[in-house]
């Protein structure tokens, strides 16, 4: 046990059992959640630094308190990384999350009532694209495209039809279930066909970016905006990327615009973060991040899965589990309670409720970044296939079966950052 460990659970051991709960789920269990990952050490051990106690609102050099002589080298260093990493004109690393930093672009480029063009979230994108219960959407007019029903995949003669006629302001590309490649340069051609920022929200894909398997979209978007962890193995925070002449409107809409000081600590480990994915060992991981995607999706499909847009060229995989008799939400739960974490989700054109999906949702970066490799993707296939044909039918026989078998199994792989 560690010092802080110690000292955790001498102040508040009620909290201190919870947080070693969870370090053993998060060993013993398979994590399939794509938007999920581990930390390394040096990461997780920036994050509870006494970086923490600081207040340091402005941005390094144009600080509102005193006392920034360490934070500001801490917050150029990450942002210079940040640039160098993606090969952008400017970076501000201080985004409490992504779904703010989103909230700034539009703070920057657009007002009330404005028109932005988004993917659908049934379709794959994400709440602060203009969906309705979100700010976005009901400060913003948001006008949504979707995808193929015979690809499933975005419809570029669609998106081009809707900015035509809508002319938004704002157009997002990305989302947060797209299984494929993004097509950032026909989202630019439309973008500057109706004179609209393109922003590319990459949360999903940045370390599939930094490790070069998935284009980037620097030299196409005006805005590229991102979490820093998922595939990019950082803390819970986020960036905005940008060109030169953004970079003004971005800083102020991000401070003083929506937040207050940032969190330094987190900044701290962005700028480790961002260290790390600039090495051979994070070019490798994000090779077999999409080597492990494809493998398992050939493997569910070959045991009956129904693969939305027929696979993946990244991290996702979404499954429509119609065809096999059993609701998404039925289903996550039969393989939580099994060892395999997913998230139940829609899938496109879906008959059922949000709350009550037909898909699930799953991915390979938190698996990958334990070690696990192609050869260990059958394996995986064979148990989510055991458990989603017995929960089919209502039975529970199989699931601590394979609840210890996944435990053993993931013995052979520590899971990083994790003192167990």
């Amino acid at each position: 046990m560690t010092d802080r460990h110690h000292e955790l659970g001498r102040t508040d051991p009620e909290i201190a059992a919870l947080v070693r709960a969870e370090e053993l789920l998060q060993q013993d269990t398979l994590r399939l959640i794509p938007s999920e990952n581990y930390v390394s050490a040096a990461v997780l051990a920036a994050t509870g630094t006494v970086l923490t106690n600081k207040y340091s609102e402005g941005y390094p050099g144009r600080r509102y308190y005193e006392g920034q002589q360490n934070i500001d080298p801490i917050e150029i260093i990450a942002r210079e990384r940040a640039q160098a990493l993606f090969g952008v004109d400017h970076a501000n690393v201080q985004p409490y999350s992504g779904s703010p930093a989103n909230l700034a672009v539009y703070l920057a480029f657009a007002r009330p009532g404005d028109t932005v063009l988004g993917m659908a979230l049934p379709m794959g994108g994400h709440l602060t694209h203009g969906w309705g219960v979100s700010a976005t959407g009901t400060w913003f007019r948001g006008v949504r495209y979707g995808v193929r029903a015979d690809t499933g995949r975005t419809d570029l003669d669609e998106v081009r039809d809707l900015a035509l006629r809508e002319r938004p302001r704002i157009i997002f590309c990305g989302g947060t279930a797209v299984p494929h490649t993004v097509d950032f340069a026909g989202f630019a051609a439309i973008a500057r066909e109706v004179d609209a920022i393109l922003v590319a929200d990459v949360s999903h894909i940045a370390g599939l970016i930094a490790g070069g398997v998935h284009p980037s979209p620097v030299e196409h978007v005006d805005v590229v905006s991102t979490t820093t962890h998922k595939t990019l193995r950082g803390p819970r925070g986020a960036m905005l990327m940008c060109r030169a002449e953004h970079a003004k409107a971005i800083d102020k809409a991000v401070f003083p615009g929506l937040q207050g000081g940032p969190h330094n600590n987190t900044t701290a480990a962005i700028a480790v973060a961002l260290r790390e994915a600039g090495t051979d060992d994070f070019r490798a991981y994000a090779r077999q991040v999409v080597a492990n995607a494809k493998r398992l999706g050939q493997e569910l499909a070959g045991r009956g899965f129904e693969l939305v847009s027929g696979g993946t060229d990244n991290h996702l995989l979404l499954v429509d589990l119609t065809r096999r008799g059993v609701a998404g939400k039925v289903a996550a739960k039969a393989l939580d309670r099994a060892g395999i974490v997913v998230n139940y989700n829609t899938v496109p054109f879906d008959t059922r409720s949000p709350f009550d999906p037909s898909g699930i949702r799953i991915g390979t970066p938190a698996l990958t970044s334990r070690g696990l490799d192609e050869s260990h993707m059958p394996l995986i296939a064979r148990w989510m296939d055991r458990i989603v044909t017995r929960a089919a039918v209502g039975a529970e026989d199989e699931i601590e079966v394979v609840r210890g078998e996944v435990r053993e199994f993931l013995g052979r792989f520590p899971a990083p950052g994790l003192p167990v």
